[in-house]
């Protein structure tokens, strides 16, 4: 990160100084300075079982309408236009294609009305707390366009919750006399925008607060949001360093290497990975905790997996898995549950060990002495564990070399010795510079964000829908952030009790959806075949400059445009069923709408939901 923000890198390279002349492309409906706004209808939850928590706790930007945004017949002139003042902020970890929100936010802005400002906060949240901006100007942007990191700006705490922090935030919105704020993060970051959109409301505070889906996790996932800001590189990145480690693990035969890779809640970028680069085995935690998986579970899965290799005469492999692995296992989880209760009690670190319950101390002393002290380091600001700094790639290799040398004692393996590589794929690919369809989908929420302020509109993530296509055929919304939220559970069906508040939770891999289905498929091949997929490095020009991620390709997840079609067949139901219609008609509308009635209430139901797959922390 520069030391003075917003000042040029001086060590420019060829290709930074080439990704700064492309010109990221604008879907029709947003190429010019304004948009013509449409309303829907009123929003529920994701969640119906909350719903009424999520009410409670946001009276005043609950239920909002959803929004589209469609070309104007005709823009007016800039002048017609007021002047608008937007601050913006980066409140959740480096992203690819988070400069390109900046500049198309700039954009959008200057095109409203040339007199339009923008200012950023310096350091994140922290400088949005203490008032510390900078004016973006285009000359501001010049060194970012199309560039990796978030150094323009910079980031902190990458949070805004307590009072006193949203107390903060409303004075800076109020001295700046800003017009709008907008909040670039992934789930915990817009749900603070959420809590800072009700709260700046309900003070009578004029500023509009945007929320924008930026995150290499590709976490904040829902029926509006289709993928995240920074997903697309990342994965890109990290399948071209995986490809390079199979190649080698295939070329020496010798070496088994795990490789972990980022993704804390979900294993949304390990699954993406293991789809362009095809390694030997992948572990995600949405199975281990769907199966209730114990760590030994898993370690004898991964040795069956070496046998069985062994067995075709081969002595290497590649095995991925996130970094978020070691809670979804159900006795670390438990663990790492009562650390974080003695940390939030303030029990010092030395004395942690003794105060563990007897067989959480067990587990403590079975693991490797390490682990143990990853365990232990003081968490993150979200009050969860440090998951980056945990080698859970070494632990399973660990645990995995000396169950197939238990093996080997015992004659159930006959073949070479295990040997393994470590690797955390975690920083690499952060500040790398941004695929196409990042610095593409980047610079159009910038815009988005812009027309909802001018809508005046608060309390809205930027959206983006049909994706998986060309530029030309996306279509552009807003939706409430509240529609987002759930509230969590102890455990499932009908006896579920509601707990915690609401917010924006981190979605799980889709084990019912289409990509899986097509791992599951190629899974046998990729453990025993060497499979393997080469993808090279990110593409800028040329035919597979607008390559995607391919889970977002291979979902249908097209939710405004569904939404489209069942408004379409609403409409020829009231063009066919009008007054002076047949006796025969009329009745059989009421009987098809009565079973169509039963049916979505039965599957609206609380009870009848289906429930997220597990809720960690």
């Amino acid at each position: 990160m520069n030391a003075d923000y917003g000042a040029s890198t001086e060590l420019e390279g060829p290709l930074q100084q080439r990704r700064a002349l492309y010109q990221p492309r604008l879907p029709p409906c947003l190429q010019g300075a304004t948009v013509r706004v449409e309303y829907g209808d009123a929003t529920t939850t994701i969640d119906p079982a909350g719903a009424p928590e999520v009410a409670r706790a946001f009276p005043r930007t609950y239920g909002q309408p959803l929004v589209n945004f469609l070309a104007a017949a005709a823009d007016k002139a800039a002048g017609e236009r007021p002047p608008i003042r937007v601050g913006v902020v980066f409140s959740g970890r480096q992203s690819p294609g988070g400069h390109n929100l900046v500049w198309g936010l700039h954009d959008a802005l200057k095109a409203h009305n040339p007199h339009c400002a923008l200012y950023g906060f310096i350091g994140g949240t922290e400088g949005l707390f203490a008032n510390k901006t900078l004016e973006i100007t285009n000359d501001v942007l010049a060194s970012y366009k199309n560039q990796g990191g978030f150094d323009l700006l910079g980031r902190s705490i990458d949070q805004i919750r307590t009072s006193k922090q949203l107390s903060a935030a409303m004075t800076t919105c109020t001295n700046l006399n800003l017009d709008g704020l907008v909040i670039v993060g992934g789930v915990t970051s817009n749900s603070d925008a959420a809590q800072l959109a009700e709260t700046l409301v309900q003070n009578n505070c004029k500023t509009k607060v945007v929320g924008v889906p930026v995150s290499l996790n590709g976490d904040l996932k829902n029926q509006f949001v289709e993928t995240t800001v920074g997903f697309d590189t990342v994965c890109k990145v990290n399948s071209q360093l995986i490809s390079n480690v199979c190649l080698d693990a295939i070329s020496a035969g010798k070496y088994y290497y795990f490789v972990r890779l980022m993704g804390r809640k979900a294993s949304h970028v390990a699954f993406e990975c293991a789809l362009q680069s095809h390694p030997n085995m992948l572990i995600m935690g949405e199975e281990v905790a769907l199966s209730k998986l114990t760590l030994m579970e898993i370690i004898n899965k991964i040795c069956d997996g070496v046998v069985a290799r062994a067995e075709l005469g081969k002595y290497h492999g590649v095995l991925l898995i996130p970094e978020g692995l070691i809670q979804s296992i159900p006795e670390m989880y438990a663990l790492i549950q009562e650390i974080s209760i003695l940390h939030n009690n303030n029990v010092p670190v030395a004395e942690m060990s003794s105060q563990l319950s007897p067989w959480a101390a067990a587990l403590f002393q079975f693991l490797p002495p390490f682990i143990r002290r990853e365990l232990l380091l003081h968490q993150e600001s979200d009050n969860s564990a440090q998951l980056s700094q945990i080698d859970t790639e070494q632990l399973l290799a660990h645990l995995v070399e000396t169950e197939m040398t238990k093996r080997t004692k015992e004659g159930r393996y006959k073949g070479r010795k295990f040997s393994s590589v470590c690797h955390f794929f975690g920083y690499q690919a952060r500040g790398s510079l941004p695929s196409n369809f990042d610095c593409d989908y980047a610079y159009a929420l910038g815009h988005i964000s812009l027309h909802i302020i001018a809508a005046g509109l608060t309390g809205y993530m930027a959206t983006v829908a049909n994706l998986k296509d060309s530029v030309d055929k996306w279509r552009c919304a807003a939706a409430p952030l509240t529609a987002m939220m759930s509230v969590k559970r102890h455990l499932r069906g009908p006896g579920a009790i509601p707990v915690g508040k609401p917010a924006i939770h981190p979605s799980p891999i889709d084990l019912k959806g289409k990509a899986y289905e097509l791992l599951r498929e190629k899974a046998s091949s990729f453990l025993l075949d060497d499979f393997y997929r080469t993808p090279g490095g990110i593409q800028y020009e040329g035919p597979g400059s607008d390559a995607k991620p391919i889970t977002l390709t291979i979902e249908d997840q097209d939710y405004i445009g569904d939404i489209e079609i069942l408004k379409q067949y609403l409409d020829k139901v009231k063009v066919i069923v009008k007054p002076g219609c047949s006796r025969d008609i009329l009745k059989a509308a009421i009987s098809s709408m009565v079973s169509v009635t039963d049916v979505l209430t039965v599957m609206s139901h609380p009870l009848n939901c289906e429930m997220p797959l597990f809720h960690f922390n």
